[in-house]
């Protein structure tokens, strides 16, 4: 994994000089909260209901296990014991003292890890593929890519104060788990007349206004994707909406002025940018992938994992769910739940942290990633340590045998932290987990993807669910709707709306409707969720939903 140079360590620390001085005049009244929050923001500091909230930048979702202990430290001095991972291959801390940030920040400095650019109008933390590096499928290691595209978009003196946030996503392999549809740059590895480069997206993004990316180029030559990144985010830097912040997003532009013409302008903006690169970033480039090479990978049996599978039905149950296929021989990507029964999505505490930090450091060649879907990635173990690993996992809350299934929740922090929105995400998402658990069924269910955004700004992904839930305020009432056949991978779609939306009691009554329906039309227990509605389309679903309701109703 990418280590920093002395470059990087004197800009981070006199980065972090800077804002605690800021810190100071804040704290001594010499700043206004006005005149502070661009300053912070520029630091990934929020203001959130009830406390500030640091937002701490995981590139490429990439962490190693000191980073880890250290993400632990910050949890049990400076917060309340946790963090929360989020939907970007973040780390967010709820209840920092304003005082005690600029502690935290020089801490993250020491293991090379920050708060930059993980908030404010400019391009935020680059986000890849959480199987990065071990996937079976990939064409290349995407984060290299990311890792550029980080160091020349920090502090970019051009792309400070863009019309918006902008977000860029990279995947190695052909099946999409980056969701690079749904940004505002999706960068896919690609190979080309036995030459590899980059087919790129541009538009998508999610919010009250979703959109699918469309394609930029189909094919970007390796030594050409920064000047062409850099000519697009230019393009739109001078064309997007700043009379508008709801309409101020590249899929807003992209959508006015129609993908030809974007592609014209971007055409030509490259002609410059490329001439002003003049292949300036090639040795970079060829200097950060030396630094992701593959780890040394040992050669041993897999009789343990071999006698466990057959003799120990739960941890058979936890492999066939929570492993993925390894590129190397005898390997197995290991996804850790943090998606227990009940608790919330994406929260680990100190304890647990420390916990993945030693199976990382012990089993896992020192590597962790954090997935978009807010669970803990160990890409390299071998299959012969799983029996322990899982053992220890067990024993700390973290061996849940629940990736892809119903209780599996993506949802952001709604109403219990943020300032934003506009109904609560986490209660539901956790008696979702514990009804289904309840029943006992999930595993019967088979792959469905719920997520639940508490506002319109859809940071619980709701759109691309295949069961989508969003909440809004209707009158002063929580009110939830429901949307199905969302896709957040490489047959993207976007959610259709059901109908009218659910009251908070209500809503979790609605999904069990909706998934007996599924089940009653299947054609076999293989058919998922998503292939069903395809297959279906809206109308047993929506049936299900309301006819029910309408029948309960006229009863009472």
């Amino acid at each position: 994994m990418y280590r920093y140079t002395e470059f990087d360590t004197a800009f981070i620390q006199e980065r972090n000089r800077q804002f605690r001085a800021q810190v100071e005049r804040r704290i001594a009244g010499n700043l206004t909260e006005d005149e502070f929050k661009p300053l912070r923001l520029m630091n990934g500091l929020y203001l959130q209901l009830h406390a500030y909230m640091l937002r701490v930048a995981i590139p490429y979702g990439t962490l190693s296990s000191a980073q880890m202990r250290q993400l632990a430290l910050l949890a049990e001095k400076w917060d309340k014991g946790y963090g929360h991972f989020t939907t970007r291959q973040n780390i967010q801390y709820n209840w920092p003292k304003l005082s005690d940030v600029p502690d935290m920040l020089d801490a993250l400095a020491e293991v090379n890890l920050h708060a930059i650019q993980t908030s404010g109008n400019t391009i935020r933390n680059v986000t890849a593929d959480h199987f990065a590096g071990a996937a079976a499928d990939e064409i290349a290691d995407p984060r290299p890519v990311a890792e550029l595209l980080r160091q020349w978009s920090t502090d970019h003196p051009e792309f400070q104060f863009l019309p918006r946030k902008f977000k860029i996503a990279v995947t190695g392999a052909p099946n999409d788990r980056a969701v690079i549809k749904a940004h505002d740059i999706g960068i896919e590895i690609v190979e080309q007349g036995g030459k590899q480069g980059y087919r790129v997206l541009v538009g998508g993004g999610l919010g009250r206004t979703p959109m699918i990316g469309k394609v930029l180029s189909d094919f970007v030559a390796q030594e050409d994707l920064l000047p062409f990144v850099e000519a697009t985010v230019s393009v739109w830097n001078l064309l997007g909406r700043r009379d508008n912040k709801y309409k101020a997003r590249i899929k807003i532009t992209v959508h006015e002025h129609g993908i030809e013409e974007i592609q014209r302008l971007v055409t030509e903006r490259f002609a410059e940018t490329k001439a002003a690169f003049n292949g300036a970033d090639l040795d970079l480039f060829a200097e950060i992938k030396e630094s992701f090479g593959a780890p040394a990978f040992r050669n041993a049996p897999e009789d343990d994992f071999a006698a466990s599978y057959e003799a120990d039905p739960v941890f058979r149950s936890w492999a066939d769910t929570n492993l993925a296929e390894h590129k190397a021989p005898g390997y197995a990507i290991v996804q850790v739940s943090l998606k227990a029964h009940g608790q919330t999505p994406g929260d680990a505490s100190a304890d647990q942290m420390r916990v993945l930090a030693d199976l990382a450091e012990r089993f896992g060649h020192d590597e962790l990633r954090i997935s978009h879907e807010q669970n803990v990635i160990l890409p390299h173990v071998h299959k012969s340590d799983l029996p322990q690993l899982h053992q220890i996992l067990k024993a700390h809350g973290l061996a849940t045998a629940n990736i892809g299934k119903i209780s599996d929740i993506i949802a952001c922090p709604g109403m219990d932290y943020c300032a934003l929105a506009t109904a609560r995400s986490i209660p539901i998402a956790t008696q979702i987990a514990t009804r289904f658990d309840e029943l006992k069924t999930e595993h019967e269910i088979g792959d469905l993807k719920i997520k639940i955004s508490g506002c319109i700004n859809a940071c619980g992904h709701h759109h691309v669910g295949h069961i989508g839930i969003l909440g809004l305020d209707r009158g002063g009432v929580e009110t939830y709707q429901i949307t199905l056949g969302g896709d957040a991978t490489e047959t993207a779609a976007l959610g259709e709306r059901t109908g009218p939306g659910f009251s908070y009691e209500e809503i979790v009554p609605a999904i069990e409707r909706l998934v007996d329906a599924y089940v009653a039309n299947r054609e076999s227990a293989d058919e998922t969720f998503l292939q069903a509605y395809r297959r279906l389309g809206m109308a047993p679903f929506k049936e299900a939903l309301y006819e029910t309701e309408k029948k309960n109703a006229e009863a009472a």
